[in-house]
């Protein structure tokens, strides 16, 4: 096992205790309720959405880039379906179909916006592609809830097995899909090298371009995904859930998870592992009825540690490879 597998199973491993130690905590003051059967299906079923975005924000991180419209994405998606209902279609298949090629484009958009139109950095882009998917998803609804969507768009996020709904299944298959992509192949190798080292990509002939859009497009697509979740969890879009902070639960996952802003690191396992404290974070703040001003102040505190920690992960990994080097 190389030095680095073991760095990465050491972030997972701890990763997982402050899993544990986090449910344990919220056991405790809960009075149990937390790790009832059916509130660990609640779990499971609200971090579906996060950890679908997650996918396609960790590519983009492993880039040394970022995706902060794929929250907008996922809601614009969901009223693209909630348009064709209120045009009166309603078969499953074309509004399905109709969500994913959506949310795929606006995926490719962002990596030729970075890579084509040569934009400073994907912040910019993607920041001015949330707020205007925010216009479109209430421009395409009228900037009104629709409700109404068929069973067969509103299955993936409202059906189960054995208590675990379809959304979290999904995102299991996906992950492992994706884990296999990031350390089985080379277009996953190339990924990686491209944002842990961008000289080195050009030297070895990878097309850096091809291979930025194509993680751009995969977070759209996710995102797509993410929509078609939310419409069967809610029953309903709205155009209004654009502003909402979904982005930043997917970095904060993947942050969580070991990936790093510098590029060039993340597990999808880890990734997982944090979105799972997203989501048993949630789960705690609604179980103990806390305010929405204590969450976003408690959500903040754990991006600004998650971040901290990223950014000290970084320079001992520098000072210890300038140690090396002497």
């Amino acid at each position: 096992m190389t030095k680095t597998k073991k760095k990465g199973n050491f972030n997972q491993l701890g990763v997982l205790i402050a899993l544990i130690l986090l449910c344990v905590v919220l056991s405790v003051v809960t009075g149990g309720r937390f790790l009832r059967l059916n509130n660990l299906m609640n779990v499971l079923d609200q971090t579906a959405f996060n950890a679908m975005l997650a996918i396609g924000m960790l590519l983009c991180l492993i880039t040394a880039g970022i995706d902060l419209s794929v929250g907008a994405n996922a809601v614009f998606c969901a009223c693209i379906g909630g348009m064709l209902v209120l045009r009166d279609v309603d078969n499953s298949f074309i509004i399905l179909i109709a969500i994913l090629v959506c949310g795929t484009l606006i995926g490719l958009i962002n990596g030729l916006l970075l890579t084509r139109l040569h934009l400073p950095h994907p912040f910019v882009s993607t920041l001015g592609m949330k707020n205007f998917l925010w216009g479109m998803a209430l421009l395409v609804t009228g900037s009104s809830m629709v409700s109404g969507f068929p069973d067969g768009v509103m299955w993936l996020g409202s059906k189960s097995v054995a208590g675990v709904k379809f959304s979290f299944i999904l995102v299991i298959i996906l992950y492992i899909i994706m884990h296999i992509l990031l350390t089985r192949t080379s277009l996953g190798r190339s990924i990686f090298c491209v944002g842990g080292n961008p000289e080195a990509a050009r030297l070895s002939g990878i097309h850096s371009d091809n291979v930025l859009t194509f993680c751009y497009t995969v977070s759209g697509f996710c995102a797509a995904l993410a929509g078609i979740i939310t419409i069967g969890r809610t029953s309903i879009c709205n155009g209004t859930d654009a502003v909402q902070p979904y982005d930043t639960d997917a970095i904060a996952a993947c942050i969580i998870g070991g990936a790093s802003f510098m590029g060039g690191k993340g597990t999808m396992l880890g990734t997982l592992l944090g979105a799972l404290i997203i989501g048993t974070l949630r789960n705690g703040f609604t179980l103990l009825a806390a305010s929405s001003a204590i969450q976003n102040i408690v959500l903040g505190l754990v991006i600004i540690v998650a971040v901290f920690i990223d950014v000290t992960r970084e320079r001992m990994e520098a000072k210890a490879r300038r140690l090396a080097a002497k």
